[in-house]
């Protein structure tokens, strides 16, 4: 496989198109549009492609492949896997989630198998004394598969409007649940139990700051995509790690003739509406390239500030904590009747309850860290464990991801009085989310923490603003903008009849379409914006 190529005047003074931004969805855009004959030319402004989804060895001297931001492959459709030719799996996880508590002063917990309906049950049972919790799980959830079976295919397809969306939806009843009213309503209609209702309202919560009843319906959206994903919800995990996927992306694109560049930071993008012209910096100087066509990868604010015109949408605003830790073995739990080893191989819900989840909201938009910051948890090397090396894989190595919830970029600025450095808040958000978690472990999690080549323990965390630092990502918001619903009225857009209009990719220029997160019906792992860009861009 060849290299992308590194930083410098490109082959040509003009393209068909010029993606901007090299991460999986420009990557899917120049792929598709290469494929069908368009010249093109993508550049990114890292020293590699990939963007968010990357696999890296995050720890010096040890041989593991952490997945860095991105870690699970939530919406990526198989007919872009296949239509690309990608050699690219993913693998399902047995155990949907596991979630330890403290019930009558007995440390237990919720563990909920795919594989084994009445095991399931079980553990419902045992920890609310009755089956009334995994009946109301059953329906609620059938319900949800049920509206990802009709709205998954559809993402792919031109963009429905409102009407036609619910009618493809069939059941008034659902939809007004997910599109029409808080999702809280139907979480406290649905389940009693508070450790149930947070576990089904994480979902909601993911890079979104907001609660259960918020007026504005962000938490809805954020929840519908993540319970349609390929039609049945589920979050796989990447074989090889997220990096295996856009690095097939990314030869992909240049086996169909597309022309990679990275070292190229885009500074300005102008436009009359038939052709553009992209400027861009290098270590040599500045350069301009023409094109007919710009599909950009970077978030709407970028692409705002690249074409000199005031934002379109508020600020973005992310709302998480990554944390990334390589272990020597998985650490023992209170919780005697579960076994490291299935607790950890799904979700891990950590300060998750629903009272929980509220008062890291309420206390998070007061200004401070959450006491007990929600978080969840998951370890990549139990489902694949190839991403270890040799030197790690069977000695009881192992990854953790952890994802900390309600720890909005505002908190990290360091600009309040007696906040302190970067640094130092990162280091407090991380205390927030470990000391939860330690709570429930029957050893110190640092006993079980690997070293690197220095010494030093094997853990690292991301704060909002360290995704804007290093991926360009306007405050650290991991979806770009808010989410959207995944329809549009024609009206709304200012070309209805056009074809960007119809995909949902639209932007003020009739040349210039959105490839990344920030379309409608962007966010997460999915190539899906990507694909509908150039889709668009073909004038399909």
């Amino acid at each position: 496989m060849q290299p992308d190529t590194p930083a410098g005047v490109p082959a040509r003074s003009s393209y068909d198109v010029v993606v901007v931004g090299g991460g999986h969805n420009g990557l899917v855009a120049a792929a598709y549009l290469a494929r069908a004959g368009r010249s093109v030319l993508l550049l990114e402004r890292l020293g590699r492609t990939g963007g968010a989804a990357v696999s890296t060895e995050a720890f010096e001297g040890v041989p593991a492949r952490l997945s860095q931001y991105s870690y699970l492959v939530s919406l990526l459709p198989p007919k872009i896997v296949a239509e690309l030719g990608l050699s690219f799996a993913v693998r399902r996880r047995r155990i949907s989630s596991y979630t330890p508590t403290v019930r009558d002063g007995r440390p237990t917990g919720l563990l909920v198998d795919v594989a084994d309906r009445a095991r399931t049950a079980r553990a419902f049972r045992e920890l609310t004394g009755s089956d009334r919790e995994f009946e109301a799980w059953q329906e609620f959830y059938g319900m949800t598969g049920r509206i990802a079976q009709r709205v998954f295919p559809t993402l792919t397809e031109p963009l429905p409007t409102r009407a036609e969306l619910r009618r493809q939806v069939a059941e008034p009843e659902a939809w007004e649940a997910l599109f029409e009213r808080p999702i809280g309503e139907s979480v406290e209609r649905h389940f009693a139990d508070d450790l149930v209702r947070g576990v089904v309202l994480t979902d909601a919560l993911v890079g979104t700051f907001t609660h259960a009843h918020d007026p504005s319906l962000r938490q809805n959206r954020c929840f519908l995509y993540h319970v349609i994903g390929g039609g049945t919800g589920d979050w796989d995990v990447p074989v090889g790690g997220m990096g295996a996927f856009t690095t097939a992306l990314a030869g992909a694109a240049r086996a169909a003739g597309a022309e990679l560049r990275t070292g190229c930071e885009v500074t300005a993008v102008a436009t009359d509406g038939a052709t553009a012209e992209v400027t861009f910096r290098t270590g040599d100087g500045e350069h301009t390239v023409g094109a007919r066509q710009v599909l950009c990868g970077a978030a709407p604010a970028v692409l705002d500030r690249l074409m000199g015109e005031p934002a379109a949408d508020p600020a973005p605003e992310g709302a998480q904590l990554k944390v990334n830790m390589l272990l020597r073995r998985l650490p023992r739990l209170r919780d005697t009747s579960a076994d490291p080893r299935e607790a950890f191989a799904g979700t891990f819900h950590i300060a998750e309850s629903y009272r929980e989840l509220e008062a890291a909201y309420r206390q998070a938009a007061a200004g401070g860290l959450p006491a007990a910051a929600p978080s969840e948890i998951y370890c990549h090397s139990l489902t694949d464990p190839s991403i270890l090396g040799p030197e790690l894989a069977g000695q009881g190595y192992h990854t953790l991801t952890l994802f900390g919830l309600q720890l909005p970029a505002r908190l990290f600025t360091g600009d309040r009085p007696g906040q302190g450095d970067a640094d130092a808040l990162r280091e407090a958000a991380l205390r927030a989310v470990l000391g939860p978690l330690e709570a429930h472990l029957a050893e110190p999690l640092a006993d079980c923490l690997a070293v690197d080549g220095q010494g030093r323990p094997c853990i690292e965390a991301k704060t909002p603003p360290d995704l804007e630092r290093e991926l360009g990502l306007p405050g650290g918001n991991i979806f770009h903008r808010e989410l959207q619903f995944p329809f549009g009225e024609p009206a709304e857009a200012v070309d209805p009849g056009s074809p960007a209009a119809r995909w949902g990719v639209a932007t003020r220029h009739r040349n210039v379409l959105l490839c990344g997160a920030g379309a409608v019906r962007g966010g997460g792992v999915s190539g899906i914006p990507g694909h509908n860009a150039a889709m668009a861009a073909l004038g399909q």
